[in-house]
């Protein structure tokens, strides 16, 4: 390729620039607003040492090119211009690049270069109105044309500021702090045994005397592969043995505290004492309280801050390490982190705070808020390179998805020619196994046959190819871990998943898709994406990762990577639950206390400054029967009511089930007809739950499970069967809802529980992987039904049925029949919570061979498995309802049982609660139409109904295999 004159017509496109009117930075490329800080690399660039800008001169015009198609034609180079190009690493690009050089241009080589883009600003424009950029789709995929996109003002900042990120990366100079320091330099020699590192990276060296030397709150930004897990190491550690108290470790999901907790085994062996939190594990009071340092997820420490009984062990937190902290924006996890930080930053005994954050755009706005030092890092283990490669938009939106596919694959391709790994990270599971097909066929593997809902027959085929797949549900994603990180897979192509919760890193990123799901991305997704490349294990110090766009896209997701990911406070979407954690917690105590805690949150920082949204969400509080206004106590000095949890609201936070979704479902139950069976209140009950709950809601259901999935929701049948083999989807079938797959894996437990147990991949045609994330939060909102009964706020048949459903979805493995709610009750108290996971499997088993159906039994001896105290055994049975007697005389109701239990009367819909006070209690139906019925709840769980709900006293005669 020839630079080419100032008459070449193949130049129009590039010449046909004119000066912008507009001026540069005032609007992005969408028409908002950009006010947020520049990223750090940007900053570092934009000066140098003595101020100067590095644009150039403002007198002298501008113009940077990325050439990776040989056949682009190029605009006429002029004097008084800067002139930079970056070609890529190509022997077929070295005459060109010598030629340009020849002619006065800069030019440096970048590897697995991809983008054609130029950036030209006119000589004598300080305003930088005429700068402009030309972008073309990528030249790896060759159309019938290739029509350029242009851009001014905000964008063409953009493209500019990503041109200079990458010309920086490839300047050649050392990096100043790229040495690795001593530890025994660093480290006082109580800590340094606990090290077991020789050096410390440039990063850790600059941050570990600030987290060692002082005791102010730190927000410490910086890439992923920096080695921000040593920082945490450092400030937990300082607590621990150096201050003598506790630290608290926060990280964003359970794989990572798995990941942690065995990070930290030679720690245990020191006599540092780990306790992991997480929703899989149960939690041990007394081991919480004699641990120095708690591993948790962010919901699940809060879940736990709830508890009284753990006050004490709280109060003596020295530390909080926070890592992920920019999730503080994550719509999911976010609010959570904001409240919980909220109350911390002004706790006494002070909470240090150590955030540990990827790179965000306004860092110095979160540090202010959290009252913390901000130390800003760039160094990286390895120099990542990201590009933006372009497909052209189609009306067509499948032509455009099937466009990304194939550019996926020729990028894959054309780094694993040269020995390197690729991570393509996608949207959807769908297009996990569409693309990971094509890249196999791109390989020579034979995929014609494969259907892509047949997931052994694409893990079989998709392996010949030395490509792996990899999802939550994905049922060979261990095996597929193992072969990449032995490099016998050279691509994974995974959901983002990957990114935040498994440590596979490769030397290319590929992102194929700009949405999750029906969700755009966010800027931290792809950062956190983007960190995976770079292979400094395996000798590499080089990464490079692509962000597939469309040319209608580039130039926001260019102007958004090079700000940065801005945190926004995303606690407003979530309010009622987080003001009710404060009351439980008796931080809020009243309204005006309230309106003091919403000051301290981020919303308050970033401009919300309106107390309406915290009054409607206390109203909602007090309208849901959560909170309730009290006098204050005579002698105080309060002139206003106080704030206070109703039981309700108590078991609401304890649960950490939204306040909005459990009240709705609540009255949802309570409006609809008493069931008239136990099969019909169990398919009611399941279709409210599965359809109103949106984490049960939204799991949608597999292509491959369509078919089974609407037969077993049509008729209420489960097949029960040896499984068929899987069958093409049915045409004509309605588009599945949403609750649909819940529907039909709870209804698969209640009424066929015979196919659950150990090692089963499929559920009635349902995949075993797709089903689970629905049996495990399931059974939460159960309990939350099945625990009102005491309170009187749900109608007893709802409390009756969700209690025994909910246990039965639990500890479906047992396969336990319609009636084992109450035998799986006294099970998991015999089992105590920190050895439910294995005792209840082997009480149920030992009870059950016994012939045991309920848990109604004699007293004497605690089963072998039992691990309560034999004292806490006696307790228990006397506590049971096992005893309980209800009398009906016409209209007059008498019932006995254990101190703390509730008799509860019903007419139809209408339902009254009575306490039964000195072992009896006297009551009378309500007026109402309809069956009448009469339930004893025991304070402990247990409960004696009559009618139908009597099938839930004890399992079946013969149900029981």
């Amino acid at each position: 390729m020839a630079v080419i004159g100032e008459n070449d017509s193949r130049a129009a496109a590039w010449r046909e620039w004119r000066p912008s009117t507009r001026r540069p930075a005032d609007r992005g490329p969408t028409g908002k607003v950009f006010d947020g800080p520049e990223s750090a690399a940007v900053r570092a660039w934009r000066t140098t040492v003595d101020g100067t800008s590095r644009a150039g001169p403002r007198d002298r015009g501008l113009l940077w090119m990325k050439i990776a198609d040989p056949d682009l034609p190029l605009p006429h180079i002029t004097d008084r211009t800067d002139v930079r190009v970056l070609l890529p690493a190509d022997p077929r690009f070295t005459v060109l690049a010598d030629k340009l050089a020849a002619e006065g241009a800069e030019v440096r080589r970048v590897p697995y270069l991809v983008e054609d883009e130029a950036i030209r600003r006119l000589p004598d424009d300080p305003s930088e109105r005429s700068l402009q950029s030309v972008t073309y789709p990528c030249a790896l995929l060759r159309g019938p044309t290739r029509r350029p996109s242009r851009a001014s003002g905000a964008a063409a900042v953009a493209a500019r500021d990503a041109f200079a990120l990458m010309w920086q990366a490839y300047d050649g100079a050392p990096s100043p702090d790229a040495g690795p320091v001593a530890t025994n330099g660093l480290l006082p020699p109580t800590l340094s045994p606990f090290f077991p590192y020789p050096t410390f990276n440039p990063a850790q060296a600059q941050v570990l005397p600030a987290i060692l030397d002082g005791d102010e709150n730190l927000l410490v930004v910086a890439p992923t592969g920096a080695g921000k897990t040593v920082m945490g190491m450092a400030a937990a550690l300082k607590s621990v043995l150096l201050r003598r108290r506790k630290a608290v470790w926060l990280v964003p999901q359970r794989s990572l505290t798995d990941e942690l907790n065995h990070d930290l085994e030679a720690w245990k062996a020191k006599g540092v004492r780990v306790e992991r939190l997480s929703g899989e594990y149960a939690v041990d009071a007394d081991r919480m309280r004699e641990a120095d340092l708690w591993l948790a997820t962010t919901e699940k420490f809060e879940a736990v801050s709830r508890s009284s009984a753990l006050r004490e062990a709280l109060a003596e937190v020295d530390c909080l390490i926070v890592d992920e902290i920019h999730l503080l924006g994550d719509p999911a996890r976010g609010p959570t982190l904001e409240a919980m930080l909220a109350r911390m930053r002004d706790a006494q005994p002070p909470i240090r705070v150590v955030g540990l954050s990827a790179t965000v755009g306004n860092a110095e706005e979160i540090a202010v808020w959290l009252q913390a030092r901000l130390l800003h890092l760039t160094w990286r283990s390895s120099r990542l390179t990201w590009q933006l490669p372009a497909v052209a938009a189609h009306a067509d939106w499948n032509v455009t998805d099937a466009t990304r596919g194939r550019l996926a694959t020729v990028i894959s391709r054309l780094v694993t020619a040269d020995g390197g790994s690729v991570l393509v990270f996608c949207g959807s599971k769908r297009n996990v196994r569409r693309t990971a097909l094509l890249l196999a066929a791109s390989r020579g593997v034979d995929t014609t046959r494969v259907r892509p809902d047949d997931a052994a027959q694409v893990h079989m085929v998709c392996g010949q190819a030395g490509v792996g797949l990899h999802y939550k549900d994905w049922p060979y994603r261990r095996e597929t871990e193992a072969a990449f990180r032995a490099r016998q897979f050279d691509v994974l192509v995974a959901t983002p998943t990957v990114a935040a919760g498994v440590n596979l890193p490769a030397r290319a990123v590929i992102v194929r898709d700009t949405q999750v799901g029906l969700d755009g991305l966010d800027v931290a997704t792809v950062q956190q994406m983007f960190g995976r490349a770079g292979r400094v294990g395996a000798g590499e110090d080089l990464g490079w990762a692509f962000l597939i766009v469309d040319d209608g896209e580039r130039p926001a997701w260019q102007a958004r990577l090079t700000e940065g990911y801005v945190v926004r406070s995303q606690i407003q979407s979530s309010l009622p639950d987080h003001v009710l954690g404060e009351v439980v917690r008796e931080e809020v105590t009243s309204r005006t206390a309230a309106d003091r805690w919403w000051v301290r949150t981020l919303a308050h920082q970033q401009g919300r400054r309106s107390l309406g949204p915290l009054r409607q969400a206390i109203q909602f509080l007090a309208d849901a029967g959560m909170v309730a206004d009290t006098p204050a106590d005579a002698g105080s000095d309060l002139e206003e009511t106080l704030l206070a949890p109703t039981d309700l609201g108590q078991l609401t936070a304890r649960l950490m089930v939204p306040a909005t979704v459990c009240d709705h479902l609540r009255r949802t139950l309570n409006d609809l007809p008493v069931p008239a069976s136990a099969a019909e209140a169990e398919r009611a009950l399941i279709r409210t739950v599965a359809t109103l709950v949106p984490k049960l809601a939204q799991v949608a259901v597999p292509e491959d499970a369509r078919n089974a999935v609407a037969g077993i929701i049509n008729s209420g049948v489960v097949p029960t069967g040896p499984p068929a083999e899987p069958a093409a989807a049915a045409t004509g079938l309605p588009e599945p809802q949403r609750g649909d797959l819940a529907q039909a894996a709870l209804l698969a437990v209640a009424n066929a529980p015979e196919l659950f147990g150990e090692s089963v991949t499929t559920i009635a045609g349902m995949p075993y992987a797709a089903i689970y994330p629905i049996l495990e939060d399931a059974p939460r909102y159960l309990h939350w039904l099945a625990s009102q009964g005491l309170l009187g706020t749900v109608h007893p048949w709802v409390a009756v049925v969700a209690g025994d459903l909910g246990r039965r979805v639990r500890w479906r493995r047992c396969r336990p029949p319609r009636g084992a709610g109450r035998l799986l009750w006294i099970c998991e108290l015999m089992a105590t919570p920190v050895h439910l996971a294995d005792a209840v499997p082997e009480l149920w088993h030992a009870a059950v061979g016994n012939g045991h159906t309920a848990p109604d039994w004699p007293p004497g001896r605690p089963p072998r498995a039992c691990r309560l105290p034999e004292s806490a055994y006696r307790k228990l049975l006397y506590e049971r309802a096992t005893g309980c007697a209800i009398a009906v005389s016409g209209r007059d109701v008498v019932a006995t049982g254990p101190s703390g239990a509730v008799v509860t009367v019903w007419a139809g819909r209408t339902h009254r609660a009575e306490p039964i006070r000195r072992g009896t209690a006297g009551t009378t139906f309500p007026p109402g139409d309809g069956d009448q019925g009469v339930v004893v709840f025991t304070w402990r769980g247990d409960h004696r109904a009559t009618g139908w709900l009597g099938e839930y006293r004890e399992i079946g005669v013969g149900s029981v295999e």
